[in-house]
C-alpha cells in the first residue's frame, strides 16, 4: 500500500508538471513613457508565475511588470530578481495563485512609470510627460543610455478541479482494496 501511495503521488506530480505551460514575450520600448501591453487567456483556473530576465545588469532598462483583469490591477512589481531563472538586480516578477479562467493583460513600463492606482484606465505616472528617447533618458536609480529590450516569461500551471482530487482518492481506495484482497 505504501508503494501504491508513493506511485500515485508521483503520477499526480508528473501529470501536473506536464500540464504546466511556459511562454515568453519580447518587446522593445522607444521612449521612457512607453507602455507595452500583452494579453494572455487562461482556459481554466491556474497558478501563474511571471518574471522578466532582460535587465541583464544594466544592458536594458529597469522594468516594472503588472497584470490586470477587467481593468483591475492584480499585481505590480518593480524589483524581484528571485522569481525566475536568468534574472538580475532590477528584474521584476510575481506569482499569483488560483486565477480564474479568462483574459489577462500584462503591462511593462520603465522604472518609475508605475500605474496610477488600481485601474488600468487610470493610466501611468509618465503619461503626461513629453516622450524622451530611452537612449537619451537617465532612468532614476539606474543609469543613462540603457537598451530598449524587455522579455517577460511566464509559467501557467492549471489548478485541478476538486473532482480530480476526489477521483484520485477513490482510485487509491479501490487500488488498496484490490491489493489487500490479493494478499488475503
Amino acid at each position: 500500500m505504501k508503494h501504491l501511495c508513493k506511485s500515485a503521488i508521483a503520477i499526480l506530480c508528473a501529470s501536473a508538471a506536464c500540464l504546466a505551460h511556459a511562454d515568453s514575450f519580447e518587446a522593445q520600448i522607444a521612449y521612457h513613457n512607453d507602455v507595452v501591453y500583452h494579453t494572455i487567456t487562461l482556459m481554466q483556473s491556474a497558478n501563474l508565475l511571471a518574471w522578466t530576465d532582460s535587465y541583464q545588469d544594466g544592458t536594458n532598462f529597469d522594468p516594472i511588470v503588472a497584470i490586470w483583469r477587467d481593468d483591475v490591477r492584480l499585481a505590480e512589481n518593480d524589483d524581484a530578481p528571485w522569481v525566475g531563472p536568468g534574472q538580475t538586480k532590477y528584474d521584476s516578477g510575481f506569482g499569483l495563485f488560483g486565477l480564474e479562467a479568462g483574459t489577462y493583460v500584462f503591462t511593462i513600463t520603465a522604472f518609475d512609470n508605475f500605474s496610477n492606482g488600481g485601474l488600468l484606465s487610470a493610466g501611468f505616472a509618465f503619461d503626461s510627460q513629453d516622450p524622451i528617447p530611452l537612449s537619451e533618458w537617465c532612468e532614476p536609480s539606474n543609469h543613462c543610455g540603457m537598451g530598449p529590450a524587455v522579455r517577460l516569461n511566464w509559467t501557467v500551471t492549471p489548478v485541478p478541479e476538486p473532482t480530480t482530487y476526489s477521483m484520485l482518492a477513490a482510485g487509491l481506495v479501490l487500488a488498496g482494496v484490490a491489493a489487500r484482497r490479493r494478499r488475503g
